[in-house]
């Protein structure tokens, strides 16, 4: 069942619905990332000023400049750990859209399902976004402690997360959100190995960005097919 869903959101990646919300995570993705970093200049700028007073040397002029040069490497830094996480979640507000192609390709007879408030979105969005950065560097700590397991504790951990995440976002439109996570719960096991299929290209550059895309759509499909839709 995953596989076969798995297959079938992939034969629609050319959906032009699809495209547009990839297109549209990623812009949003880039232009948080630089309002961040333009962010952090201002508050060097602001914190050091033009001259900064050293002990012994005195007065001098380049802290200010050291400190924004060095934030540009920790900015590029944050930003190749962040990226897929970050739009992952940005692009989780517009997966409604992706959803919706895949039932009017696939389930055409199904009723219209409920469309979830933009704002509630956003409220999920920002959760989410939370929850999967603090939980990847929190999991830093155990890639240093258990280095051999690295690989199975991150994907086994962002599997998780990722199924638990696109799974409640399908079926919330067609059940509500109690009923999603009820649903959840009853098939955690399906979830959480389909969540470690979408987890598997995650390391894989550029690639990784179509995953929030290929996960709704092979959720969708695995919802239908657990709620006996298919």
């Amino acid at each position: 069942m995953i596989f076969s869903s798995f297959f079938k959101a992939l034969g629609q990646l050319g959906d032009p619905r699809f495209r547009k919300v990839l297109f549209l995570g990623i812009g949003l993705t880039l232009a948080l990332l630089i309002a961040t970093y333009a962010g952090l200049l201002a508050v060097i700028e602001w914190l050091t000023g033009e001259t900064t007073n050293l002990p012994i040397v005195g007065e001098v002029t380049w802290v200010g400049d050291l400190l924004s040069f060095g934030s540009l490497f920790l900015m590029l830094f944050l930003s190749a750990f962040l990226m897929v996480p970050v739009a992952s979640a940005i692009t989780s507000m517009f997966l409604d859209e992706v959803a919706q192609a895949v039932e009017d390709r696939h389930y055409p007879r199904l009723p219209p399902a409920n469309r979830v408030p933009f704002g509630e979105a956003v409220k999920d969005t920002i959760n989410f976004l939370g929850i999967i950065i603090a939980a990847n560097l929190l999991a830093l700590f155990l890639y240093v402690a258990f280095t051999p397991a690295a690989p199975f504790i991150f994907y086994a951990m962002n599997g998780y997360l990722l199924g638990m995440e696109y799974f409640t976002l399908v079926a919330i439109r067609r059940v509500g959100r109690q009923k999603a996570k009820e649903q959840r719960r009853r098939h955690v096991t399906t979830i959480w190995l389909a969540g470690i299929l979408m987890a598997l290209p995650l390391s894989i550059p550029l690639i990784n960005l179509i995953i929030p895309i290929l996960g709704a759509a092979t959720f969708t499909h695995i919802y239908h097919r657990l709620s006996g839709n298919a």
